[in-house]
């Protein structure tokens, strides 16, 4: 029986984007005879890329090699499918756009800056390109959405759970930068980390699971618990992190850069989070002949189902409110402990007057 993939409209764009962009990049080097520090169209390099604004964009897309472009193709379509279903599709075209371009922006100033101190060629020269700040931050948004779902590899020899991809990442990036000397990756690596968690964290908006019944308003970021910059980290570094991630927090809100987030939104943000990790992370691949829509079916009916679990908490405690006050309402008021004296009758009052 043929196994159909179903891919949403925006992930079938990036994935083409990808594909197409990555095979006019390679064409293009071998019929012009592109060498490091030629002027590119497609990547970006520090000393040109002002007067070809586009590659800050195309550089994502632009695989050195047919491993790499393998990887992203991977990582766009099961990752953006995913991604797209959860968030739709403007919410996740955004996200990429904004994962594609920020950390290829700041990652040409640190390499111009880089060339500013040291004066080496290198840093001027050097071909920033490849997804690598886009799978970064994938790994980041599942963090948020399934942080305690296992994969399991090797017919579950090997055990991992999501949350620990993100620090295994950079772990590997960071580590093979300074051993094999590509920079480029790491600087990716940490760019789309840290862009990625702090549009989630702080700017996203994401519905409330109670919105469509109550009317509820949208939250403002992730005040989860489970989202914080210290759950990305192994225990034992934990608060070495927490102290310089709190530092700069306070910095940032005395500064008004961040908002600090009130007890409403992190107690209805671990609702969130909690609603999010009884869901799991369903199956990338379905038997459309098979199953047809009963896999959206499902998705939706469980959606349904968590939506309703929180709102009947919710109604709870608030009934459990109303009658605590009517209760205390109908408690008659204590009797005065020192009554006055009664007043004589209007009639004796006149007499004695008299």
């Amino acid at each position: 029986m043929q196994l159909r993939i179903n891919i949403p409209p925006l992930t079938r764009l990036f994935l083409a984007l990808a594909i197409v962009i990555s095979l006019v990049f390679q064409v293009a080097r071998l019929e012009l005879g592109a060498t490091q520090g030629d002027p590119d169209f497609l990547a970006l390099i520090p000393q040109w890329s002002l007067f070809y604004p586009w590659v800050y964009f195309t550089a994502t897309y632009a695989e050195q090699n047919i491993i790499t472009l393998l990887v992203a193709s991977t990582t766009i379509l099961f990752g953006g499918r995913y991604l797209e279903r959860a968030w739709g599709s403007r919410e996740f075209g955004k996200f990429v756009v904004l994962v594609t371009l920020l950390p290829n922006i700041v990652a040409s100033f640190l390499y111009v800056l880089w060339f500013a101190i040291t004066r080496g060629d290198e840093q001027a020269w050097a071909t920033i390109q490849g997804s690598v700040a886009l799978q970064g931050a994938f790994l980041v948004a599942f963090k948020q959405l399934v942080p305690e779902h296992t994969v399991t590899v090797l017919k579950g020899l090997i055990r991992i759970r999501v949350k620990h991809f993100p620090a295994l990442f950079l772990a590997a990036n960071t580590g093979s930068g300074i051993v094999f000397g590509t920079d480029t990756a790491l600087v990716l690596a940490w760019l789309g980390f840290l862009i990625s968690w702090i549009y989630l964290r702080f700017y996203k908006r994401q519905p409330e699971l109670s919105s469509p019944a109550t009317g509820g308003n949208d939250l403002r970021g992730d005040a989860s618990e489970t989202f914080a910059f210290v759950s990305f980290w192994p225990d034992a570094v934990q608060p070495a992190v927490a102290t310089i991630s709190d530092s700069l927090y306070n910095a940032l809100v005395a500064l008004h850069v961040c908002t600090p987030f009130s007890a409403e939104e992190i107690e209805s943000c671990n609702e969130q989070a909690t609603a999010r990790g009884e869901g799991g992370l369903p199956s990338l691949l379905e038997a459309g002949s098979r199953r047809g829509g009963g896999g959206k079916r499902e998705e939706a009916e469980r959606r349904r189902a968590l939506a309703l679990k929180v709102l009947d908490q919710r109604l709870q405690a608030a009934s459990t409110n109303r009658s605590t006050e009517q209760q205390e309402a109908a408690v008659p008021p204590p009797a005065n402990p020192h009554p006055s004296p009664p007043r004589p009758p209007l009639t004796d009052a006149l007499t004695e007057n008299v």
